[in-house]
């Protein structure tokens, strides 16, 4: 069996100074792929190292919601630079609206806006953050695509109400969920989960945090996508293998993965 974790950030200390002994877990549980989220470009340096230790490692470069203040009119050029200066470079992002922590909106909506652009014209896909945002999103997302034309791309760790997910899926993204999906009261969750196609479901832990039951609450790491993978699977009631299969399938053809 084999998976992928759609979204990591293995560059956060809590994960780097202990890097061998989480990959040796990880290619235990049958993790084949990674995709590293990057939420400042800032960062690219140490996850472009961390990929040249790991095999099968790929990463974005785009700069977080709750970073928006950081914008600058150099960073667009800077965000197309990295992008374009190594091929492991399979996304734009995370890149979104967080509405949950910050109330600087408009702020956030232009820079949203800004990168969706640098991924339209790349022709990559992006990695959204999207939370309490859901209406706002779906909205930009559809004059975006009037306006200038559709960008594909995946909401990752995704937290919507069923009705939500669906206007993203008729927008043609993927939807990839985490170990919330374990949680014990993700009634929401777990029903978007059962209503995603199966060529648009994707995995992920967000690790270091959200770690899945049974480690809630602890430090997560890429092994735990298994447990996502089984809780999913379980709400489809499917075999596992099935669902695996799906996922990899699934981010290879949205990243451009070499398939394993």
């Amino acid at each position: 069996m084999q998976l992928v974790d759609t979204h990591v950030h293995l560059n956060f200390d809590v994960l780097s100074s202990d890097l061998e002994a989480i990959k040796q877990r990880w290619q235990a549980t049958g993790v084949v792929r990674l995709v590293h989220s990057c939420v400042h470009p800032a960062e690219f340096t140490a996850i472009q190292a961390i990929a040249d230790q790991v095999e099968h490692l790929y990463f974005s470069v785009g700069l977080h919601p709750l970073d928006a203040e950081k914008w600058t009119t150099a960073t667009d050029e800077h965000i197309i630079k990295l992008a374009q200066s190594d091929p492991r470079v399979v996304a734009i992002g995370e890149m979104g609206l967080d509405f949950y922590k910050a109330d600087n909106h408009l702020q956030q909506i232009q820079v949203f806006e800004a990168q969706l652009k640098i991924a339209y014209h790349l022709n990559k896909p992006v990695i959204i953050h999207c939370r309490e945002a859901a209406e706002p999103m779906a909205k930009l997302l559809r004059k975006f695509w009037e306006r200038i034309g559709p960008v594909r791309g995946v909401m990752h760790c995704w937290g919507g109400t069923p009705e939500e997910t669906q206007w993203f899926l008729d927008l043609g993204f993927y939807i990839s969920f985490s170990g919330t999906v374990t949680f014990k009261k993700a009634d929401q969750i777990q029903a978007s989960a059962r209503l995603v196609d199966s060529d648009h479901l994707l995995v992920e832990t967000d690790c270091p945090f959200l770690a899945p039951v049974p480690h809630r609450g602890k430090r997560n790491e890429p092994a735990y996508v298994r447990h996502v993978a089984e809780k999913v699977a379980q709400l489809r009631d499917i075999p596992l293998e099935i669902l695996a299969q799906q996922t990899t399938q699934n981010a290879c053809q949205l990243f451009g993965l070499p398939r394993p």
